[in-house]
């Protein structure tokens, strides 16, 4: 079997959210195909992928897809792959993900089968980034509006999720951004005090028993990320994510030693060595690798094992389409560290799960595990039909 041509996909779909998601597929002479995405799609950082995924694609042009390890790693030491980076890890994710979508349909397995088989049939996921809404299509209040807020957990809550996730720094209540002066250097007497009537009022909506993730974006830093932490363990955290820059080692230093709130990170990680640092001290708990920019499903069993070694758990981060949703459920049902999965606002959204044939949603906060070849998921004729497509042969 040989690669005789890769469509590059950019969809237009959602603008709205800020977000151009871009797939390739790439296609045989067996007649089968895979699908994988881009993941840096936010703020459309995904378009810089399109150069990127051309040059690749011309490399892949009669190579035989069942050698997916060999071709990743020739992707990744090419010349300035050597050195990490979102947009060219997130064009070689999106290849080599379909190219283990590929491998599936040829052998006729889901892609866990080839991972080692599931570890479990149902995964527990959390109803993420609710200071943005939880299904809805256009904001119906203010994002940091404290009812806004409350009405977002309360539906996620009556769902079944027995967990949420929420950044309470981002935004004060009438919806403006921090600046990021006071993100990094020192949060004020009135941030503090409106994120801790955002943390009363969360705790009261979902109870003591539903658990709480801090999302944090990175917007602090080691000094401002530990003000956050003293003010918000009293409400019993689960994570505190993206406590600050994932590069510097040393703000987590000082930040895993004056809390203890369990740490994550890793949207912006990319490889096993954008992990190591911080896992090797022992500054993370819960590793999040995007499988959409972290090198994609190969890198992807990379990073949970090394996770393991070092006694972490593992979260992918997922906030593209469908797509990604689907590779993400099969490595997490094929890893012994999983912890939780994802389920992103947007992948509630019709704008969102009409990109793709399937839309796996969860039941009472619980996902199964697709069980058709490959990653289980392609592009709708919706989707195709309104996409602008460029053929590489």
């Amino acid at each position: 079997m040989k690669i005789t041509s890769v469509d590059i996909i950019k969809l237009n779909a959602l603008p709205s959210a800020g977000q151009t998601p871009v797939i390739v597929r790439i296609n045989t002479d067996e007649g089968i195909y895979g699908y994988g995405e881009a993941g840096v799609s936010i703020m459309n950082y995904s378009l810089g992928c399109i150069e990127l995924l051309r040059s690749f694609s011309r490399f892949l042009i009669g190579k035989n897809p069942l050698s997916n390890d060999v071709i990743y790693t020739e992707l990744v030491n090419t010349f300035w792959a050597k050195g990490n980076g979102g947009v060219i890890m997130a064009a070689i994710s999106a290849i080599d993900t379909a190219l283990w979508d590929i491998k599936g349909k040829f052998f006729n397995v889901p892609l866990y089968e080839l991972l080692g088989g599931k570890y479990r049939d149902k995964l527990w996921s959390y109803a993420s980034q609710l200071q943005n809404g939880w299904k809805y299509e256009d904001f119906l209040g203010s994002p940091g509006d404290l009812q806004f807020l409350k009405d977002a957990c309360k539906s996620a809550v009556d769902e079944g999720y027995t967990c949420v996730k929420i950044d309470f720094v981002a935004k004060d209540f009438e919806g403006r951004h921090i600046s990021r002066d006071e993100g990094q250097n020192h949060l004020s007497v009135k941030t503090m005090r409106e994120i801790e009537k955002k943390l009363e009022a969360v705790r009261e909506v979902i109870g003591e028993d539903v658990e709480l993730i801090l999302e944090n974006h990175c917007i602090t830093g080691a000094s401002t990320a530990i003000q956050f932490a003293k003010l918000a363990e009293p409400f019993h955290p689960m994570l505190l994510e993206e406590p600050a820059n994932p590069l510097d080692e040393l703000d987590y230093k000082r930040i895993r030693e004056a809390t203890s709130i369990p740490l994550a990170t890793g949207e912006r990680s990319y490889t096993r060595r954008g992990f190591l640092h911080l896992l090797k001290n022992g500054y993370l708990d819960v590793a999040q690798p995007d499988l959409g920019n972290c090198g994609g499903i190969t890198e992807g069993r990379k990073i949970s094992d090394l996770a393991e070694t070092f006694g972490a758990q593992i979260q992918t981060h997922t906030c593209n389409t469908p797509i990604s949703v689907a590779a993400a459920l099969h490595l997490e049902a094929a890893i012994p560290n999983f912890i939780i999965h994802e389920h992103h606002t947007n992948n509630t959204l019709k704008r969102c799960t009409e990109l793709c044939v399937y839309d796996y949603q969860p039941v009472d906060g619980y996902f199964s595990v697709p069980d058709l070849p490959g990653i289980g998921n392609e592009l709708s004729e919706k989707a195709l039909a309104e996409a602008e497509i460029e053929i590489v042969k």
